[in-house]
């Protein structure tokens, strides 16, 4: 049975939400505070965090952090009322996975548990080589050039896939099946997110990127650049 822990202050919104993910079969701990989820996070040992950023005392965002430093294969799933993509990469800089935008779906949100949750227990081994980005699979960890790279697991995830197959143009929808959930719907906006900050820790240009291309019409495309 997996661990989910619930940091969320607004009561109308953790009570519900902690029924529903117990109706799914799974062990739910719940806390209202910035404090109290770190050391929920870090004492009770959950297999998945669901962390809303509006937090009292210290917010979401110093709370992913902090956990993060600790437990850097935890799956971090952000709840927040702002959809602003400021925010959001904040959020996914901080070390959070994937979010969730209230009002939410609770199938949509359902979804991405189930998906944080397989993708954290999947084994790897072996190693990707694009240009001069190198992925080790086995230790989690990825380098361009000398210099390693602060990846958060889903980051991480994306920027394998796409090393996977170096030079094709991958569809939109296939990348969120493939990195998110196999049954994904919905909007991609949080592949253009998470886009957005992995070209930023490639050291990739947003406006003119020659590493992690936006093929028009189709998806993205990972080019192999020098060594």
């Amino acid at each position: 049975m997996s661990r989910l822990l619930v940091a969320e202050d607004d009561a109308g919104i953790r009570e519900p939400l902690v029924r529903a993910l117990a109706r799914e079969g799974y062990e739910v701990e719940a806390v209202s505070d910035g404090a109290a989820a770190v050391r929920a996070a870090l004492g009770g040992e959950p297999d998945l965090l669901l962390l809303d950023l509006g937090l009292p005392g210290l917010d979401g965002l110093e709370v992913c952090r902090l956990v993060r430093r600790e437990r850097a294969r935890l799956p971090i799933l952000v709840l927040t009322a702002r959809d602003e993509e400021l925010d959001l990469v904040q959020g996914l800089d901080a070390g959070a996975d994937d979010y969730v935008t209230k009002p939410f779906r609770l199938a949509e949100l359902l979804a991405r548990v189930r998906a944080l949750l397989r993708r954290g227990s999947e084994p790897s081994a072996g190693s990707l080589e694009v240009g001069d980005v190198r992925i080790d699979l086995a230790s989690h960890r990825a380098r361009r050039g000398d210099r390693e790279l602060e990846l958060t697991p889903k980051e991480f995830g994306l920027l394998a896939f796409l090393a996977a197959h170096p030079g094709q143009a991958l569809r939109r929808e296939r990348i969120m099946r493939e990195v998110w959930d196999q049954n994904w719907f919905g909007s991609t906006k949080t592949l253009d997110v998470h886009v957005s900050s992995l070209r930023r820790k490639l050291g990739d240009d947003a406006a003119n990127p020659e590493l992690l291309l936006t093929v028009r019409g189709i998806g993205f495309r990972l080019e192999a650049l020098g060594r």
